[in-house]
C-alpha cells in the first residue's frame, strides 16, 4: 500500500498577518517581505505533502520566482543594522528533516543536479534540490520568527544577509534546475522534419495510385 503523502508534515511555520503594526516605512517593508516569506513556507510545506511532482514542480517554479523578486528588494536596500550585536533568543531551530525527505521523494531521481555557485570562479557544484529547499526554509523561518516576537530590525538584517550570502544563489540555481526539468519534459519531443513529412505523403500517394 502506497503512503499516504497528504499526511500533515510537522513544520513550525510561523504565520503573519497583522502581528506588527505597520508605523514607518521600515515596519511597511518587513511586513511585505514577511507575507512574501510566508507564502512561499506554506506554499512548500503543501507541495511536499501532497508529493505530486506535476503540480509540484510548476508551483515551485512560480513561488521560487516570488521569493527572489522579495530577495532582489532586500538586496537594493542599504544595508540593515540590527539593533544587538547577539542574535537574540529565538528558540532551538525547527525540525525541517522530515520536509526534507518528502522533497527527496518528490524529486526522485531529478534530486541530484549541478550548478555553478560562484560565477566569477566557475566551479560546478553537485547539490539536491531538496537540500538547498530545505536550506533556504531554514533561512527564512529564522528571520519569519523574528519578525513574530516584533525584533523587525534583526528579522530584515537576517533577510538581507541570508540572501547574500546564501538563499538568493541558491533561489537562483534552483529556478534553473526546475526549469531545466520542465524544458526536458515538454521538448525532449521526436520531431518529424520537413523531408519526413514529405516522404511520407510521397509514399500514401504511390500506395493510392492504381496497379
Amino acid at each position: 500500500m502506497s503512503e499516504d503523502t497528504t499526511e500533515e508534515i510537522s513544520v513550525p511555520l510561523v504565520v503573519t498577518g497583522s502581528v506588527l503594526p505597520a508605523s514607518d516605512p521600515e515596519d511597511d517593508f518587513a511586513v511585505e517581505i514577511a507575507d512574501q516569506v510566508t507564502s512561499f513556507l506554506i506554499a512548500l510545506k503543501a507541495v511536499a505533502a501532497e508529493g505530486n511532482p506535476g503540480t509540484g514542480i510548476s508551483m515551485l517554479l512560480l513561488e521560487i520566482s516570488q521569493l527572489l523578486l522579495a530577495g532582489a528588494r532586500l538586496g537594493a536596500q542599504v544595508d540593515f543594522t540590527p539593533t544587538t550585536d547577539y542574535q537574540p533568543d529565538i528558540g532551538p531551530d525547527p525540525d525541517l528533516d522530515e520536509l526534507r525527505l518528502r522533497l527527496a521523494r518528490l524529486f526522485g531521481g531529478v534530486d541530484t543536479y549541478s550548478f555553478v555557485f560562484d560565477p566569477y570562479d566557475p566551479e560546478v557544484v553537485e547539490s539536491q534540490l531538496s537540500d538547498d529547499l530545505t536550506q533556504i526554509a531554514a533561512d527564512l523561518e529564522n528571520g519569519l520568527r523574528h519578525f513574530a516576537l516584533g525584533n523587525t530590525a534583526e528579522a530584515l538584517w537576517w533577510w538581507q544577509f541570508s540572501y547574500v550570502s546564501s538563499w538568493g544563489n541558491l533561489g537562483g540555481a534552483l529556478l534553473n534546475a526546475l526549469l531545466s526539468i520542465v524544458a526536458h519534459d515538454r521538448l525532449d519531443v521526436e520531431y518529424t522534419g520537413e523531408l519526413d513529412r514529405v516522404a511520407a505523403a510521397n509514399e500514401m500517394l504511390d500506395e493510392a495510385q492504381p496497379t
